[in-house]
């Protein structure tokens, strides 16, 4: 019984790891559905099951997959701390000494979907922009944990250096990706970790 209750589940995920993958390396509009059910062995009838189309698809990859994957990456980290700073000096330097980082290949999910759907579908665009709110979001109340704790310079305003911060992490993410050069990803990611220094007290 458990195994009959948890297989519509799975079979679920399956479709949205291999719509997530699919989207990342060819972008939403010319992501196939047949690679897609290639990919996992399910049929239409098992997609249509629990998708209605392909925009249905879509908008659940952010919601079920970007959406943990950042807040797992990115919000958790932040979570409580009152060192803001130094935990986002700790994400940049880890992201900076990954071996082979496959942003620079193949961009943020977040973003390159942002790029690509925001100027061609509403629901795309509000659905992306809440989770990028919800980044800057994480990224303020963490701020103004540190005005309190003492670690940010009281001149800093959480909200608009938030907006800032995420915007300009995403900009490196994007430019590398463009540019193909590891080198140039580490240099941006290095450069804004010179601008978190100049907002500690």
């Amino acid at each position: 019984m458990n195994a009959s209750i948890k297989t519509p589940d799975l079979t679920r995920q399956k479709l949205l790891e291999a719509a997530f993958a699919e989207i990342h390396r060819n972008g939403f509009q010319a992501a196939s559905l047949t690679h897609i059910l290639a990919d996992t062995g399910l049929t239409k009838g098992a997609l249509y099951h629990h998708f209605p189309d392909k925009k249905a698809l879509g908008l659940a990859v952010i919601e079920e997959v970007i959406r943990p994957q950042l807040a797992a990456m990115m919000f958790a980290p932040l979570a409580d701390t009152q060192q803001p700073l130094a935990a986002m000096q700790a994400l940049l330097k880890g992201k900076a000494s990954e071996p082979d980082p496959w942003v620079v290949t193949l961009g943020c999910p977040l973003n390159n979907l942002m790029q690509e759907m925001s100027p061609v579908d509403e629901a795309f665009r509000l659905q992306l922009n809440s989770l990028f709110e919800a980044w800057v979001g994480v990224v303020t109340a963490a701020l103004k944990r540190g005005l309190k704790s003492g670690e940010v310079n009281a001149a800093v305003k959480p909200g608009d250096t938030a907006f800032f911060i995420v915007s300009a992490l995403e900009g490196c993410i994007g430019m590398s990706k463009n540019t193909q050069s590891v080198a140039a990803y580490r240099g941006c990611l290095g450069q804004l970790s010179h601008y978190l220094d100049t907002l500690k007290s």
